[in-house]
C-alpha cells in the first residue's frame, strides 16, 4: 500500500470494513453534514405543543399528507413567538441539529410566525381561482343526486352533532335510508388526510349512490381541511355525487363550490338526499286521484259521444237512409221517364211538321194536283221539246202511275 492511500485511511476512516470509523468520528461527520444544509423555512400546522419550563417540543404536521416532523423551540424563539396552540398554521425557520452524544436528529427553531387568518383567506383566495380557472366550479360538472340511493356515504366525526343530525332527518324522511359510515378527523392536520381516504374507500363501493361530507361550524381555522386543494381535487375526481356538508350557512370552505351538491348545514344536507316519504306518499295518492278523475271524465265524454251517435236518424233507424235513397232514385226514375216521353211527344211532333213541309216540297204532290212527268226510254226528264224528237216513245208518270206515249210530229202540236 502507498504512503497516500495509508494518509487518506487515516484522515477518513471507515471507507472499508478494515479501517472502520468510530462512533464519535462518524457521530461528528453526521453534524457536519448536517450543518451544510444551513436553515430552511417550514410552513405546517401545529399538531402537538409540549411546554417545558422555558422550552417547548412541537409536532409540525402537513396540512395535506400524512407527515411530520419534531421541532424544538429554544426559550428565548418561544418568548418572541408567543403562545403557541394546537391546530396553528405557523412558519418556522429551523436548523437541522444533530446531538452527538445520543445520535439524534432534530430540527432547532429560530423563529416562528404565525399565519394569521387574512394571510390564510388570500392564499385560499388564489386558490379559488386557480381551480376556477381549471373549470372545477363549472356548473356542467355538477350531478344530479339520485331519486333514492340505496345507501349513502357518511363521511363525519366520531360522534359528532353533524352525524346525528344528517343520520336523523334522512331517516325522519325515510325511514329505511342506510349509511356507510366513516368517522373521520373534520379538523386538525389529520383531516384532510383521513377525508380523502374514506373518500376514496366510500367512491369504490358500488352500492354507495352518494357521498355527504360533513361537520359542525367552527372558527375559519377548523375549516381549513376543507379549503385543502387535495381534498378539493379527490372531490372533483370522484365518481360518487358528493354533497358538501361544512359548518353553517355562512360557513363557505371551497369544497362547497367543487361538490354536487352544497347543503347549508347538516341538518339541510339529512334533508336533500332522500325524498319526504310522507310528501311521496301524498304525491301518489293525488295522482291516483288525478288519474281516476281523468279516466272517470274521459269515459263519461266518450259514453256521452256514444249517446249522441246512437240518437242519431241513421243509427235510431238504420233503414231510413235507404228508403230516402229508395224515394229519391224512384223520384229521379219518374223525373227522367217524363222529360224522356216529353222529349218523344216534342221530337214526334217536330217529324211530323218536317214530314208535312217535305211533302209539300215533294214531285208527288205537284203530281196529285194533275202535273206529269215525262221522260225518254232511259228515264231522262224531258223539260224542253227539243229533248224529244216526232216519233220519239216516251214514259208519262202521273201521280197513280205511268203509261207510254209517242211524241207526234209538229202538226200535230201537243203529244
Amino acid at each position: 500500500m502507498e504512503a497516500s492511500d495509508t494518509a487518506e485511511l487515516a484522515a477518513r476512516p471507515g471507507i472499508d470494513e478494515e479501517h472502520p470509523a468510530s462512533v464519535a468520528w462518524a457521530s461528528k461527520a453526521i453534524q457536519g453534514w448536517i450543518r451544510r444544509l444551513g436553515d430552511l423555512w417550514i410552513d405546517g400546522q401545529l399538531a402537538q405543543v409540549s411546554v417545558r419550563k422555558d422550552v417547548a417540543y412541537l409536532a409540525l404536521r402537513d396540512s395535506a399528507e400524512d407527515s411530520s416532523l419534531p421541532v424544538f423551540v429554544p426559550a428565548h424563539v418561544l418568548r418572541q413567538s408567543g403562545p403557541l396552540e394546537q391546530g396553528q398554521r405557523v412558519l418556522v425557520r429551523a436548523v437541522v441539529d444533530f446531538w452527538v452524544k445520543r445520535g439524534e436528529l432534530q430540527l432547532r427553531a429560530i423563529s416562528i410566525r404565525k399565519v394569521g387568518v387574512g394571510e390564510w383567506l388570500a392564499e385560499l383566495a388564489k386558490l379559488q381561482l386557480l381551480l376556477a380557472a381549471e373549470g372545477l366550479f363549472r356548473p356542467e360538472r355538477k350531478r344530479r343526486l339520485p331519486f333514492l340511493p340505496h345507501r349513502v356515504g357518511l363521511i363525519c366525526g366520531r360522534n359528532s352533532d353533524a352525524e346525528r343530525d344528517v343520520i336523523t332527518n334522512a331517516r325522519n324522511r325515510w325511514p329505511a335510508v342506510q349509511f356507510e359510515i366513516r368517522n373521520t378527523a373534520v379538523q386538525g392536520p389529520k383531516a384532510v388526510a383521513e377525508v380523502i381516504a374514506a373518500l376514496t374507500e366510500l367512491d369504490q363501493l358500488p352500492e354507495v349512490d352518494v357521498i355527504v361530507i360533513t361537520r359542525g361550524g367552527g372558527s375559519v381555522e377548523d375549516l381549513l381541511p376543507f379549503s385543502n386543494e387535495a381534498m378539493v381535487r379527490a372531490v372533483a375526481a370522484a365518481g360518487t355525487p358528493v354533497v358538501s356538508a361544512i359548518g353553517h350557512e355562512k360557513d363557505s370552505p371551497i369544497l362547497d363550490l367543487v361538490a354536487d351538491l352544497r347543503a347549508s348545514t347538516p341538518t339541510d344536507a339529512g334533508k336533500r338526499i332522500v325524498p319526504d316519504l310522507a310528501e311521496e306518499i301524498g304525491l301518489v295518492r293525488d295522482l291516483r286521484v288525478r288519474g281516476r278523475r281523468a279516466v272517470e271524465q274521459r269515459i263519461h265524454r266518450e259514453a256521452d259521444g256514444l249517446r249522441a251517435m246512437r240518437s242519431r236518424p241513421v243509427l235510431a233507424d238504420p233503414l231510413s237512409m235507404v228508403t230516402l235513397r229508395e224515394q229519391q232514385v224512384a223520384d229521379l226514375q219518374g223525373r227522367a221517364r217524363r222529360s224522356l216521353l216529353a222529349r218523344v211527344d216534342h221530337d214526334r211532333t217536330e217529324v211530323s211538321q218536317l214530314h208535312s213541309r217535305v211533302r209539300a216540297l215533294s214531285p208527288a204532290a205537284t203530281m196529285d194536283r194533275g202535273y206529269a212527268v215525262l221522260q225518254t226510254a232511259d228515264g231522262t226528264v224531258v223539260r224542253e221539246p227539243s229533248q224529244a224528237v216526232p216519233g220519239q216513245q216516251l214514259r208519262v208518270r202521273v201521280a197513280r202511275g205511268e203509261f207510254a206515249a209517242t211524241r207526234l210530229n209538229e202538226t200535230g202540236g201537243q203529244i
